[in-house]
């Protein structure tokens, strides 16, 4: 039995109108959509791997203090660090209860 002669690519064409010229629209949708979302995924993978994976360069700044300080010194330099962050503190709460107050007059 002899094999069927190969088809060129206007019968393809041709077969592919065919099957979709009798498909009701939302096939074509879902088709789109079946064609879509792989690329969408394969991109993401693409772009996240384009991302440095090198970490930051982080600074950290060290504070030198001399060995000959005195701790009424040191305990000065703790208050005034206390006091300060107890000053970012009471202003970070005075943000978040005006926060809170527009919140509560629109009722949330």
């Amino acid at each position: 039995m002899p094999l069927p002669r190969p088809a060129g690519p206007r019968a393809l064409w041709a077969d592919l109108r065919a099957f979709w010229r009798d498909r009701p629209r939302h096939q074509y949708v879902a088709a789109i959509l079946a064609v879509l979302i792989p690329i969408g995924i394969v991109v993401a993978f693409y772009i996240d791997g384009q991302t440095r994976l090198q970490p930051v360069q982080t600074y950290t700044y060290i504070n030198s203090w001399p060995a000959s300080r005195s701790d009424a010194e040191i305990r000065a330099a703790q208050k005034q660090r206390h006091e300060r962050d107890q000053a970012r503190r009471q202003q970070r709460q005075r943000e978040f209860q005006r926060l809170d107050d527009q919140l509560n007059r629109l009722g949330i």
